[in-house]
C-alpha cells in the first residue's frame, strides 16, 4: 500500500561539535496538510529542515520524498528540484533585482544566450496572478514592504514547483492584515495539495491554518498529534517539559518616583510632539500598529535618530543626547528591535559583548582591560540572568534566542542603568523563554529600574503592562492604567488616524 506521506524522516540523527542537536528523531507530512513544527529554542527544528532542505547533512536515518527512498545526502539545488523550498525568517532576496529576477533567479530564461526579460515578466505575472498576489513584476524589491516580499518569496518557490513549503516564523515582522492575507495563501496553496511545514512561536494564531502538530524537545521527537485535539497548555506543556501555570507572571511593586521625562519630543516624521513619564519600578508598555511610530520613539529617546525638538529628563536632569553613546552614559539604554543586527556583535564572543559598552569601567588610564574585572563582570551578569551558554567564549551566535537577549540587556545592567526599553524583547522566541524574559523584567522592576517595553503582542501588552500607553500616526493617542485596558480600548486608541485631506466642500 502506497503512504500517504510527501516526506517522511525516520531515525534522524545529527550531531555538532559537543552539542546532539538531533537524536532519532521521526517527522511525517501530507499533501495538501498543514503541519506547524514546534518547540522551544533549541529544541532542533531548525536543524530538522535544514536537513529536509539540504542545507545540512544528516549522521544517520533515512528520508523519502514523494515516495522515493533519498540515500544520499541532499544538496539544496537538489532538495528544490525534488520539490522543496524554504522561506527563511530573514528573507533571503536580492532587494536591487526586480520581482520577476527574484523568481527566476538560479534559473533564469534565456534566448540566443541572452537574457528573455519579456519571457521572464510574463510568466512571473501568470505566477503572482494564479496566487492572486497584486504586485508588478518589474518592481524592485528593495521597495516593496516586508509581507510582499515574503509573497514574492513564495511565488519564487512555488515557480520551482515547490511541493513542500517550509515556512519560518513568517508573521514575526507582519500586522495583522498581512498576517489575514498570508493565511488566505497558505489556505490556497494548500487547496493546490502543497504541504506545509509552519515553524511559528506565536501559538494563538495556530488555530486559524494548522490541521497536525509535530513537537519537538532536547532535540527529540515527543509527539504528532492533530491540532484539533489538543489545547493550547496540553502543546506547551509537551514543548517545554512541564506545565507553565501563569505566562505572564507579573509582580506589584510600589512606583517610585518620577525617573524618566520625555516631552514635546518630535523627531522625522513619525515622533511627534511625544510626551510620557515613567516611574522608578513601572512597567510602562508601548502599543500601536506596525508603522505607529513606536521603534522610532525609542530610537529617538535613545539617540539613534537625531530629535528636532523636546527635553528628555532623567532622574530631574535635563539631557542632552546627541548619539547612543551619550544617553548610555547617563544610565539610559535600549535593547533593540533586531537583536542581532543591532543589540549583538554575533560573531564576537559573550564575553565580549558584555564588556564592550563597559570598556570605560574596564580599563585603566592607559586603556588596557583588567581581565579580573571583565571575568567578574561577565560572570555576575551569566549568574544573575541564568544565561544558558557552554562557555563565556563562544560566539553570541550560538546562543538560543532568549539567552542572546539576556545578554543584550546583561551588558547594560552591569552598568546599573536606570531606564531599560525593550523594543520586542520576546519577538522570535518561544514560550518558555518568553517567561524568562518576563521574570528578568520583573528583577528590573523590583530593583526599581524604569522599564519601558514595545511589544506588536496584544496579550502580552495587556498581561504585563502596569501601565499602557498608545501611538497612532507618530503620536500617543492615550493611556490606560492596566486595569482599565482591554483589547477593544488599544484598537480604539492605536486606528485614532488623522484626517489629512480637507474634505471637498
Amino acid at each position: 500500500m502506497d503512504s500517504p506521506y510527501i516526506v517522511e524522516m525516520e531515525h534522524i540523527t545529527k550531531t555538532f561539535p559537543g552539542v546532539k542537536a538531533l537524536d532519532d528523531v521521526r517527522f511525517r507530512l501530507k499533501a495538501g496538510e498543514v503541519m506547524a513544527l514546534l518547540g522551544e529554542n533549541g529544541a532542533g527544528k531548525s536543524t530538522l529542515v535544514k536537513i529536509l532542505s539540504g542545507v545540512y547533512t544528516r549522521d544517520s536515518g533515512s528520508i523519502t520524498l514523494f515516495g522515493n527512498d533519498i540515500h544520499s545526502d541532499l544538496k539544496p539545488k537538489q532538495a528544490q528540484q525534488l520539490g522543496v523550498s524554504i522561506i527563511h525568517q530573514e528573507l533571503n532576496m536580492c532587494s536591487h533585482l526586480t520581482v520577476a529576477q527574484n523568481i527566476f533567479l538560479g534559473h533564469e530564461a534565456c534566448k540566443a544566450r541572452l537574457l528573455d526579460n519579456r519571457l521572464m515578466r510574463k510568466q512571473a505575472a501568470e505566477v503572482l496572478q494564479s496566487l492572486h498576489i497584486d504586485i508588478d513584476p518589474d518592481t524592485v524589491v528593495g521597495d516593496l514592504a516586508v509581507s510582499k516580499q515574503q509573497m514574492v518569496e513564495i511565488a519564487k518557490a512555488l515557480h520551482a514547483n515547490a511541493k513542500v513549503l517550509i515556512m519560518d516564523e513568517p508573521t514575526s515582522a507582519l500586522t495583522s492584515v498581512e498576517i489575514n492575507q498570508l493565511f488566505a495563501l497558505i489556505r490556497e496553496l494548500k487547496a493546490k495539495g502543497c504541504g506545509i511545514i509552519y515553524i511559528s512561536h506565536r501559538l494563538d494564531e495556530l488555530q486559524h491554518i494548522v490541521d497536525t502538530v509535530t513537537i519537538m524537545r532536547d532535540g527529540r521527537f515527543i509527539l504528532e498529534k492533530p491540532f484539533a485535539d489538543m489545547t493550547l497548555n496540553q502543546i506547551i506543556s509537551n514543548m517545554v517539559g512541564r506545565e507553565i501555570k501563569e505566562k505572564f507572571p507579573r509582580i506589584h511593586t510600589s512606583k517610585g518616583r518620577k525617573i524618566l521625562s520625555v516631552q514635546n519630543l518630535c523627531a522625522g516624521r513619525m515622533v511627534r510632539n511625544i510626551n510620557l513619564d515613567v516611574y522608578e519600578g513601572e512597567i510602562l508598555g508601548i502599543a500601536g500598529l506596525m508603522g505607529a511610530g513606536r521603534t522610532e520613539t525609542t530610537r529617538a529617546i535613545f539617540g539613534i535618530d537625531p530629535k528636532q525638538s523636546g527635553t528628555i529628563t532623567l532622574d530631574g536632569k535635563e539631557l542632552t543626547i546627541h548619539c547612543p553613546q551619550d544617553a548610555i552614559r547617563e544610565g539610559l539604554v535600549l535593547a533593540p528591535e533586531d537583536r542581532k543586527k543591532d543589540g549583538l556583535c554575533i560573531k564576537l564572543s559573550i564575553r565580549e559583548n558584555i564588556a564592550l559598552p563597559n570598556l570605560d569601567k574596564l580599563c585603566n588610564a592607559f586603556g588596557i582591560v583588567n581581565r579580573k574585572k571583565e571575568d567578574a563582570m561577565v560572570a555576575q551578569v551569566v549568574r544573575d540572568l541564568k544565561i544558558k551558554l557552554s562557555g563565556p567564549e563562544a560566539d553570541a551566535s550560538s546562543l538560543s534566542g532568549g539567552n542572546q537577549q539576556k545578554v543584550v540587556v546583561g551588558k547594560w545592567l552591569a552598568r546599573n542603568s536606570k531606564v531599560v526599553i525593550f523594543d520586542e524583547p520576546t519577538r522570535g522566541i518561544d514560550v518558555a523563554a518568553k517567561v524568562e524574559i518576563y521574570q528578568l523584567m520583573n528583577e528590573l522592576k523590583k530593583q526599581g529600574i524604569a522599564v519601558l517595553f514595545v511589544s506588536s503582542e496584544m496579550p502580552e501588552i495587556l498581561g504585563f503592562s502596569d501601565r499602557i500607553v498608545v501611538m497612532c500616526d507618530g503620536k500617543i493617542t492615550g493611556s490606560l492604567l492596566q486595569e482599565q485596558a482591554t483589547q477593544e480600548k488599544i484598537l480604539e486608541l492605536a486606528t485614532r488616524f488623522e484626517n489629512k485631506f480637507a474634505l471637498e466642500r
